[in-house]
């Protein structure tokens, strides 16, 4: 989708990691093809090294480097999705991805403190069927837009999708509507609703709740989309720039507010919270009162 980036690690040290670090311990960036070991990669938020490709985090790894430690409490935690248009084999791919990511869902949702800053926060985790967006991703959401109105709370939402889940038809469809109409009762309500867009984020999710934040964040290089750049190059009978759907380009023509490197994310979202934050007539803080 973007230039390649063509910095490397220089052969010298590429050799050295490999007859250090066996094989499936180390980490190929999918953007310049440099190699380092997962032990590095973690300590750098998951942020090759090389290039500074922001590489996809799990839910869990997100929320760490987030939100204060011990201040989550998560919502909805037991809600499940069903199988509404009896899709076949679904529900046994729905436990398989349960047993092997630790969650019930692509979207973990709750409350949290970002540096002292209370807040409403929802993760989307593409690991888990591309952080597709069905019934229970949507009513997740839906619910977290509806506290944050409730509470009186900023909310946040890191995107991470492929798009609508076909595997329940329609149902997936009608999300886009429902988190929609949400995100536009929490503004009346006078609610703060950021939007961090991670990569990728695609589809109705960009269609629907990830394109309407008061705020909209992207990670450097991020791919934002709704089809995808072949189908869109079909259609108009034109060559797309290369750096298309890419963060930057959304940035220059206005779609994203701004670029904020993984290091920098948290100190951003609380400075943004603080900024934004309603106070009663006699001074008193609304949010952490």
């Amino acid at each position: 989708m973007f230039k390649v980036v063509t910095a490397r690690f220089n052969s010298e040290d590429g050799d050295k990691i490999k007859e250090e670090t066996p094989a499936e311990k180390l980490f190929k960036c999918p953007r310049c093809s440099a190699s380092c070991d997962y032990d590095e990669l973690e300590k750098n938020m998951w942020v090759c090294p090389s290039c500074g490709y922001h590489g996809r985090m799990n839910a869990a790894d997100r929320l760490a480097i987030t939100a204060d430690s011990g201040s989550f409490v998560e919502y909805d935690k037991g809600m499940t999705s069903l199988n509404p248009i009896d899709f076949p084999d679904y529900q046994e791919k729905i436990s398989s991805l349960r047993e092997k990511t630790g969650l019930n869902e692509a979207v973990i949702t709750g409350e949290c403190t970002i540096k002292g800053e209370r807040c409403i926060i929802g993760i989307m985790d593409s690991h888990f069927m591309m952080a597709s967006m069905g019934s229970v991703v949507g009513e997740k959401i839906t619910r977290a837009f509806e506290r944050a109105a409730e509470k009186k709370l900023p909310l946040i939402l890191f995107t991470a999708s492929g798009g609508a889940r076909m595997q329940e038809g329609l149902v997936s469809l009608m999300q886009m509507a429902k988190t929609s109409g949400a995100a536009a009762r929490l503004s009346q309500a006078g609610g703060l609703y950021i939007t961090v867009i991670t990569d990728p984020t695609t589809g109705g999710v960009t269609a629907s709740f990830a394109s309407l934040g008061d705020i909209i964040i992207a990670e450097p290089k991020v791919l934002i989309g709704f089809a995808g750049r072949r189908v869109i190059e079909g259609t108009i009978k034109q060559r797309l720039p290369e750096d298309f759907q890419s963060a930057e380009f959304m940035l220059e023509n206005g779609f994203v507010d701004m670029i904020t490197e993984r290091k920098n994310m948290r100190h951003t979202l609380a400075h943004l919270i603080r900024l934004h934050k309603p106070y009663t007539p006699d001074g008193k803080d609304v949010t952490n009162g």
